[in-house]
């Protein structure tokens, strides 16, 4: 269990390094976008080959593979309205937000986190290891997330020292969310656990489509197309290695 805690953490870390990349280089709004591009092309190999087709290996109903997929869009569409609601809806936006709520930016990344922490638990209870390919994508994908929130939050004001802390304070939710998904889902039907696998793609997929990618491609320009499929090849080639 400890070991999915840690492995959850690790695949957040990369948010801290992201942060520290942001406070030490110039990144252009352009890179940003690139970035956030090729990282949204990593999470869409990853809802393929590392939730959806594993969650159809699970089961052979199609129900729960479904149902997750728009239980899991339904819950983030909702949670994205209440955390702009709040102020966080510029959370990726490397052009910053004076305005931006601070309790509302880290919820916004933890809605955006914990759904991908939770199959890197279940993924080491169901595999005896965890998936590799997924891993890096977690990891890949949260660079750029946080290069280009960092990027905004300094624009806005926040000083070095307490964007660290936020970020660190979130790798390690991430790594509870893992072990919850180690712990909670052991004594699991093969229909929950793809509805969890689905539940977690949903969620992913509409986060790139309402905030990742909207916010690639007005910063990145037409490149982001061919980014975001270099993205996806390379997950694709590390999860074909696996």
């Amino acid at each position: 269990m400890w070991g999915s805690f840690g492995w959850g953490t690790l695949a957040a870390s990369s948010l801290v390094v992201g942060a520290g990349i942001a406070m030490l280089f110039h990144v252009s709004h352009r890179w940003i976008g690139l970035i956030m591009g090729f990282g949204a092309g990593v999470l869409i190999s990853a809802v393929a080959f590392d939730l959806v087709e594993e969650a159809s290996t699970a089961t052979s109903s199609n129900w729960p593979i479904f149902l997750g997929i728009f239980a899991g869009c339904g819950v983030f569409y909702v949670g994205d309205l209440l955390i702009e609601r709040m102020g966080g809806q510029h959370r990726k936006n490397p052009a910053g937000d004076e305005d931006g709520s601070a309790l509302a930016i880290v919820l916004g990344t933890v809605l955006d986190g914990v759904p991908e922490s939770m199959v890197i638990g279940l993924t080491i209870y169901a595999g005896g290891e965890v998936a590799m390919a997924y891993l890096a994508a977690v990891l890949l994908s949260n660079l750029p997330e946080a290069i280009s929130s960092t990027s905004g939050l300094l624009v806005g004001g926040w000083n070095k020292g307490r964007i660290l802390v936020m970020w660190s304070a979130i790798a390690v939710i991430s790594g509870l969310a893992s072990m919850a998904g180690y712990g909670l889902f052991q004594n699991s039907s093969p229909n929950t656990v793809a509805f969890v696998l689905t539940f977690a793609a949903g969620a992913i997929l509409t986060m790139l489509a309402d905030t990742m990618m909207p916010h690639a491609y007005a910063f990145g320009g037409n490149l982001v197309g061919v980014v975001t499929t270099l993205g996806f090849a390379t997950a694709l080639l590390i999860h074909a290695f696996e």
